[in-house]
């Protein structure tokens, strides 16, 4: 186990705090929230999921057993923090004229591939809300009495009946109680839905039987029923946006005190990631068209271009989208890249990590995951000509393990992404690069300038002069880049 003491900054207590697991024989237990799949994931949902593997990461990396848990939502989510209007698996099946099942399961499996293409490690557990139905029915009746009020649109639950509602979010104020529609008969504002019923003379498609009437579960309960079957309560770890500290995880934390009886919340840390923004504010799907990771690679960018991204900021900061930062973050890629590969060329074995840097690294991410401090250590470590070649390659292997930007595998031909827009294959463009480099040598600047000007049209920026050493890089601008709102 690496030495420095890890520290996490804890939404509970707006404070760092010292880590230790609750009960070492079981290793530590992290929950996170997962998508709700009625759409693509945008780039602001999968911050999230970067922020988590880089904690799963680090805990691995101190040694400790990891049971990781992301949780798929496809039912139960309304279409804003209201207990009001559609489930948005419902809303999204009226408007493709899809089932919900199928759409569900549509995006379940771009969300899947979207953290492999991250390098995003598979969680433990990556559970359905529809197939815990049944124990969210039995996690109701067992606070119902105590906790909970029936209404003609559902069972509500009562927010005065748990000790320190709203703690988590720092107090009740009425701005987020703004938040939530009001609903006829609430007891009090910020009270919210465990079960929701089907309204008369109405069918969906993802109901069930209930003792409140057919319906649905609401979405806070769902996070409480599979964290407590697949982790136990309390567990070390829950994680989420930021924009679920403030009503999502506030109710979570309610359910489970009603149901242990208790003052505890469930968790003992909970972590949040700030927002990925652009000029124009938080990155949501609410506000119009977003930007995917699928239509980043459609644009010619690795996607490990956004990792690279995300971790160059500390998760707690907001991070700026632009063009110009992943333009950066590839840049930095590729000069990574092409530094780990001469390391290779010239390797004529196995080396051994140098401790000097791995105390460093573990100093760096053991202060609340501070990735921002971690990576100029790569920069440091490649040249670093005191060590040998085969050590400092050993090093990078242990520095991959906690940041996931896959330095060891990765090349320069797989850093050139092929654009959905592009006309020509990356062979072909090397192959007119090199008509080009003649026609240049023969002082034919017309041609070489056509060739260009060919390449252009056809989504190619021709690099001349790029201290990098690169001849040429998909063409990306801010006219091309995926964008929201």
């Amino acid at each position: 186990m690496h030495g420095a003491e890890l520290t996490l900054y804890n939404s509970i207590t707006r404070s760092l705090e010292r880590f230790e697991p609750l009960d070492s024989n079981k290793g530590v237990r992290v929950y996170s929230c997962g998508p709700t799949v009625y759409s693509d994931p945008h780039l602001g949902n999968l911050r999230a999921y970067v922020f988590t593997d880089t904690l799963g990461r680090v805990l691995s990396w101190k040694g400790y057993p990891l049971t990781h848990v992301i949780n798929i939502t496809d039912v139960g989510h309304l279409t804003s923090d209201a207990d009001a209007g559609d489930d948005k698996m419902e809303a999204a099946a009226k408007k493709r004229g899809q089932s919900a099942w199928d759409i569900a399961g549509h995006y379940a499996d771009v969300f899947r591939r979207n953290l492999a293409d991250l390098n995003i490690r598979t969680p433990t557990h990556m559970p359905l809300a529809t197939d815990y139905v049944p124990k969210m029915i039995a996690f109701a009746e067992e606070i119902a009495a105590k906790h909970c009020y029936e209404l003609d649109s559902g069972l509500y639950f009562d927010s005065s009946t748990v000790p320190d509602y709203g703690r988590l979010a720092g107090s009740q104020d009425d701005q987020g109680e703004a938040r939530i529609d009001p609903v006829a008969g609430k007891r009090h504002p910020q009270d919210f839905a465990i079960w929701r019923k089907t309204p008369a003379g109405e069918t969906r498609q993802m109901e069930w039987d209930s003792p409140w009437g057919r319906g649905a579960p609401g979405w806070h309960l769902e996070c409480s029923v599979m964290s407590k079957e697949l982790l136990g309560l309390p567990f070390d770890i829950h994680t989420g946006g930021i924009d679920h500290r403030e009503i999502h995880h506030v109710n979570e934390i309610a359910q489970n005190q009603a149901h242990c009886g208790c003052a505890d919340s469930g968790a003992r840390v909970w972590m949040h990631n700030n927002f990925l923004v652009d000029r124009g504010g938080k990155m949501s799907k609410s506000k119009g068209g977003i930007a995917t990771l699928d239509a980043l690679v459609g644009r010619g960018v690795h996607p490990i271009a956004y990792r690279l991204m995300c971790i160059s900021a500390h998760y707690r900061s907001e991070l700026e989208f632009s063009t110009e930062n992943l333009g950066a973050a590839l840049t930095r890629l590729k000069r990574l890249v092409m530094a780990v590969g001469k390391l290779k060329a010239r390797a004529a074995g196995d080396g051994v990590a140098a401790q000097s840097y791995l105390t460093r690294l573990d100093e760096a991410v053991s202060d609340d995951l501070a990735t921002p401090r971690a990576l100029p250590l790569l920069d440091e470590l490649i040249d670093d000509k005191a060590l040998s070649v085969e050590d400092r390659l050993a090093t990078l292997g242990a520095f991959d393990r906690v940041l996931g930007l896959k330095l060891l595998e990765l090349d320069r031909a797989a850093l050139r992404v092929r654009p959905d827009s592009a006309t020509l294959s990356a062979d072909a463009v090397d192959a007119r690069l090199a008509e080009r480099k003649q026609a240049r040598a023969d002082k034919d600047f017309a041609r070489s300038d056509a060739i260009r000007d060919e390449l252009s049209t056809a989504g190619v920026e021709v690099m001349d002069g790029d201290p990098l050493g690169w001849d040429w890089k998909p063409a990306l601008s801010d006219g091309d880049m995926p964008a929201q709102g």
